[in-house]
């Protein structure tokens, strides 16, 4: 009888320790006004073509038993590398013309975080903030320094004109139209209406869960249209733009970066899913729609929690975003009320 109960115990621990974690990868490409009679049905296809293929080469990496390390920084690479998205190569432009760009990554098991900022030449700037967690006893590195270990690391290096895109660089032209109209601008720099939200839109950010339940978050950004005086949002921010704790969830954020930096928004998300119990889908509603929105931060976060449930939540218009859970196939969204393609 002891015998028997014995296997038993041993039969069902070996079942715990055994059973295959649910894999599962949640995208964003950024918040804002979406107006659906803005974007062409081309534009629009573009958008979804993008997004199901980077969810789905970062799903491809977790079905092979990768790692969501790999899965989100292949996700993020999809993006980095489309003019879509401010991001990579689709950047907005600085005051001055110029390009600067910023990054994340955070792994859920050892809270091990690398971030990147102020970068001007770094082809892909997930690839430089995952050296700095990797290779590196940092957390951030920014500017030139950023670009020296980067050189050393073998990272790919480009001319600033190579973020140059046609789009973003009417944006700025409205943007410094819009700032002219402002009285005594030289002496007071906020950005205020007319200023466009899309202007800014198209962060993008991947968090994903493993086989082995690890929880990794990644963010990447081109960060705000007419940005001046080395000016750096949440996205490379541990705890505002991007965090991951594999006792609660992983967050990586999008919106206007000056709110989530002020409202630590991706760390407060996590703790109240991890001191308060509640889900992770609460706990954005919480933190984005009531508490961001009433001060007036607009934007978003995709998630997943420590039991591979995902959601996202945003308060504008739209996001561009997309998912993959486990046996599942892509679905992907822009708008707010619309249906999802899969």
């Amino acid at each position: 009888m002891l015998r028997s109960m014995s296997f038993l115990v041993l039969s069902c621990f070996s079942a715990l320790v055994f059973a295959k974690q649910p894999i599962a990868i949640v995208i964003h490409g950024g918040a804002g006004t979406i107006n659906k009679s803005q974007l062409t049905e081309a534009q629009e296809q573009a958008y979804h073509a993008t997004l199901k293929h980077a969810v789905d080469t970062g799903y491809a990496v977790l079905e092979r038993g990768g790692s969501s390390v790999d899965a989100v920084t292949e996700a993020v690479l999809i993006m980095e590398n489309s003019p879509l998205f401010n991001a990579g190569k689709g950047a907005v432009y600085t005051y001055d013309e110029g390009h600067e760009l910023d990054a994340s990554i955070m792994r859920g098991d050892n809270l091990m975080a690398g971030a990147a900022s102020g970068l001007t030449h770094i082809k892909n700037p997930v690839l430089l903030a995952r050296a700095v967690m990797e290779r590196s006893e940092h957390v951030m590195l920014s500017g030139a320094g950023a670009e020296q270990f980067a050189k050393e690391q073998g990272l790919e290096l480009v001319d600033n004109s190579y973020f140059d895109t046609e789009f973003r660089y009417e944006a700025l032209k409205k943007a410094k139209q819009s700032m002219q109209k402002l009285p005594h601008q030289a002496q007071n720099y906020r950005l205020k209406a007319p200023w466009q939200p899309e202007w800014n839109m198209g962060t993008v950010g991947a968090v994903a869960i493993d086989r082995s339940g690890l929880l990794t978050a990644a963010t990447s950004t081109g960060g705000m249209t007419a940005k001046r005086y080395g000016r750096i949002g949440d996205a490379p921010i541990i705890g505002a733009g991007n965090f991951a704790d594999n006792a609660s969830c992983a967050v990586s954020a999008t919106g206007h970066g000056e709110f989530f930096i002020r409202y630590r928004v991706a760390s407060d998300i996590c703790a109240r899913v991890k001191y308060q119990g509640i889900s992770a889908a609460k706990a954005a509603d919480q933190v984005i729609q009531q508490e961001l929105a009433k001060v007036g931060g607009t934007g978003g976060v995709i998630l997943i929690d420590h039991k591979g449930q995902i959601s996202w939540s945003f308060n504008t218009e739209g996001m561009y975003r997309a998912k993959r859970t486990e046996g599942g196939v892509a679905v992907t969204e822009i708008f707010k009320d619309s249906p999802s393609l899969p």
